[in-house]
């Protein structure tokens, strides 16, 4: 399980994990929402319970044991019958509950499950459960967005820098604002090759339909190493490095950085 972070539903501190790109909320938490002693193998031993666990199985778990739930669900309902969360994924392969030890142990549920299980607690719960997670989500992609601009205004920044070296280094005295203009998309393009392997002109006539420019369209990768890129840029006009010979080690560059950062798990939580 993933680092968790917590809701607050009807006074219970209930914890929320990620696994495997999903949510996982603990049953655990919500039980203590319940009055009275009461086990989630209570909930499990449920014929409605296990019908529904085993129509969730079956839609999103390709391993799923039919031949064990099969067993299992015409046990489901009897007095003598039980099963704890732990058994029952071990026996049919569930993935749906999940009962860990260590720092986040107890059992989890993905939320359709979890919500599933606040009915049982009570339907107001159950309504007040889902509130918290959606506000929950909600934080996280205001949260995104915010780090999504942050890397555009980085890049916007540094662009600047990058501008302010070509006009230090490059652009002569006096020179028009045309001729200026030129230079600077000159100069762009040797980044836009760098990293993405053609010129802002290359990518209109190949993408006449879509809006902006070609960075617009690139993914959070390519801005980090179009911030880098930037600001290395800058420094190698400053040192009088010839344009082609700057463009062959800035991609270079972008080719080792998109590398590392391809895969990294800090860039995918901002997806």
């Amino acid at each position: 399980m993933a680092k968790s972070k917590t809701i607050i539903v009807k006074g219970v501190e209930i914890t929320v994990v990620r696994h495997h790109d999903n949510d996982y909320i603990s049953l655990t938490d919500m039980l203590k929402a319940k009055d009275g002693d009461f086990f989630i193998s209570d909930w499990l031993r449920n014929r409605n319970t296990v019908e529904f666990l085993g129509i969730w199985e079956s839609i999103y778990n390709p391993s799923f044991n039919y031949g064990e739930f099969a067993v299992i669900k015409s046990k489901a309902g009897l007095n003598n019958f039980k099963i704890s969360a732990r058994e029952w994924a071990e026996k049919t392969g569930a993935i749906g509950i999940k009962a860990t030890a260590g720092r986040y142990g107890g059992t989890y549920a993905h939320k359709d499950i979890a919500f599933e299980f606040g009915m049982w607690i009570s339907a107001e719960f159950k309504i007040y459960l889902i509130r918290e997670f959606q506000r929950l989500k909600e934080e996280e992609n205001n949260r995104f967005k915010l780090e999504w601009n942050f890397q555009r205004l980085l890049a916007k920044i540094n662009y600047k820098i990058h501008t302010d070296a070509i006009k230090s280094n490059i652009i002569p005295p006096q020179v028009s604002k045309q001729a200026a203009r030129i230079i600077y998309a000159n100069e762009a393009d040797v980044l836009n090759v760098a990293l993405f392997g053609i010129t802002a002109k290359e990518w209109r006539e190949v993408n006449p339909i879509k809006e902006g420019n070609i960075r617009d369209h690139a993914e959070i990768e390519q801005l980090v190493v179009l911030s880098n890129l930037e600001s290395l840029n800058a420094e190698f006009i400053r040192q009088n490095i010839l344009q082609s010979k700057r463009l062959m080690r800035l991609n270079k560059i972008a080719i080792i950085q998109m590398a590392s950062l391809i895969g990294n798990s800090n860039l995918k939580k901002l997806k």
